[in-house]
């Protein structure tokens, strides 16, 4: 399904935030963001992929966009997030583990946004259950101006596709159409 020219699914993420008024081990409060706060006014680039401490995200998909942050930015683009059907702990702890710092990460927990993108798939053949197929998308003020799907788009894919959701796909874009 094409998703470009449409506006982004209306949706509320359930995130975590640091909060130095909450006291132990977790400072952390709960906070909920739309998708306005998200995408409202600004040039966000969203790369959703299937989970958190899989091989791909973790070796390429994540850092990758982790190392092109700088030059997105410098290319117009306010934000870069990182989507994934998983909870904000685990982000969280997946974000931690591959020391990233300027990229955000945007838990879909219940997979409502990627179910409105028409991502959600299932990998019950790796036992994860509903995840969001691979892929990219540039949005300005709400509206998707650019989508890179990878390959193959089905349930229980028997393989992992990375061809074109990738930073470097990203930043070529929009260079060209800058």
């Amino acid at each position: 399904m094409n998703q470009e020219g449409k506006n982004v699914p209306n949706v509320v993420f359930k995130t975590r935030v640091r909060d130095e008024g909450v006291e132990g081990p977790n400072p952390y409060r709960w906070q909920d963001v739309s998708s306005d706060d998200i995408f409202k006014g600004k040039k966000v680039v969203v790369f959703a992929l299937p989970g958190a401490f899989t091989p791909t995200c973790s070796s390429t998909h994540l850092p990758g966009y982790e190392a092109a942050y700088e030059e997105l930015k410098a290319l117009g683009v306010d934000e870069v997030y990182c989507l994934s059907v998983n909870d904000a702990f685990v982000m969280f702890q997946w974000s931690r583990h591959q020391g990233v710092e300027k990229v955000k990460m945007l838990p879909d927990g219940s997979g409502e946004f990627t179910r409105g993108m028409g991502m959600l798939v299932k990998k019950d053949n790796l036992g994860f259950g509903e995840r969001s197929w691979r892929y990219s998308m540039y949005v300005e003020d709400g509206l998707i101006k650019k989508i890179f799907s990878e390959a193959g788009f089905s349930n229980n894919c028997e393989t992992d596709p990375f061809e074109v959701s990738d930073a470097l796909t990203m930043v070529n874009y929009l260079k060209e159409n800058k």
